[in-house]
């Protein structure tokens, strides 16, 4: 008899299938395209798509056919995905518990600053490649374009996304209208008015950046905990389809119940020549 779990595992798997193929194709896609911010995500997504594709595979064909080397590959990789699921989500938490910005008086907008966030972080934004990298992204996304547009009123009432307050402006801070012996913030001195240039060499514009990764992770990091829940039960449902399928092997119901060598016990032959004898003489 077919098992529930089975077809439930199967029907799971096939629409797993079907959903890796677009995700390969975006990854594709954003691999040929270097005009968007989203290219730094084309690595993450192939081998996501990839391994999709092939677990789902694995798990389809192994509850379908009832295989169970499959089944058991399928299991062992969907454990190792849960593991380092649950590992990216701890580790996604720690490294963006801080920052969060610093109101400013008079104005809608936040300003960030580098050293509020982990160390791990900034690190990270700091490395020379990366941040190239980063800063042709931006300027291809024309970030600033809107921003350039504004009346000074238009900076005391609008708000601003923390990469705009970050590198399409100085800080609020900076006093370019007089020679002033007071220390300035240093992201002061490198701000400059060319459109390719403006504040995107600032610290404030590095954590104008973070501050989106920040809050991109803790919405993803919400995403990672619904699908582990997801990924549990359907590793649960995997197990007893596992089970299913070792048993329909054997076609008993409670498991394995073969034997390759029949040994009567060193009786047998004598407690039956002895019960024929009975028949006879009765």
């Amino acid at each position: 008899m077919y098992r529930f779990s089975n077809t439930v595992i199967g029907f799971l798997n096939l629409f797993t299938l079907l959903a890796s193929i677009p995700i390969i194709g975006a990854g594709l896609w954003m691999a040929k395209s270097s005009t968007t911010c989203e290219s730094f995500l084309q690595t993450p997504l192939l081998v996501l798509g990839f391994v999709i594709l092939i677990i789902s595979l694995a798990g389809f064909i192994g509850a379908c056919f009832n295989v169970v080397w499959a089944l058991w590959v399928y299991l062992l990789v969907m454990l190792f995905i849960i593991a380092t699921l649950m590992g990216l989500t701890i580790f996604g938490f720690v490294v963006t518990g801080q920052g969060g910005g610093q109101e400013v008086p008079g104005r809608v907008y936040r300003e960030y600053r580098l050293e509020d966030y982990s160390p791990w972080l900034r690190n990270r934004i700091k490395d020379p490649q990366y941040w190239n990298t980063i800063r042709s992204c931006l300027l291809n996304s024309r970030t600033c374009g809107k921003v350039a547009l504004w009346t000074p009123l238009d900076y005391l009432s609008k708000d601003m996304t923390p990469v705009q307050s970050g590198c399409c402006k100085p800080p609020t801070s900076c006093n370019y209208n007089m020679v002033t012996m007071v220390a300035q913030n240093p992201d002061c001195y490198r701000w400059n008015n060319a459109p390719t240039m403006l504040c995107y060499e600032c610290d404030s514009c590095k954590a104008g950046v973070l501050e989106s990764v920040r809050r991109d992770w803790h919405k993803l990091s919400v995403l990672n905990i619904v699908m582990l829940l997801l990924l549990i039960g359907i590793y649960s449902i995997g197990c007893c389809a596992f089970q299913n399928t070792k048993r329909a092997e054997t076609d008993y119901p409670y498991g394995q119940n073969r034997m390759s060598k029949v040994r009567p016990r060193w009786d047998y032959y004598w407690w039956r020549w002895w019960h024929n004898k009975r028949q006879q003489l009765y």
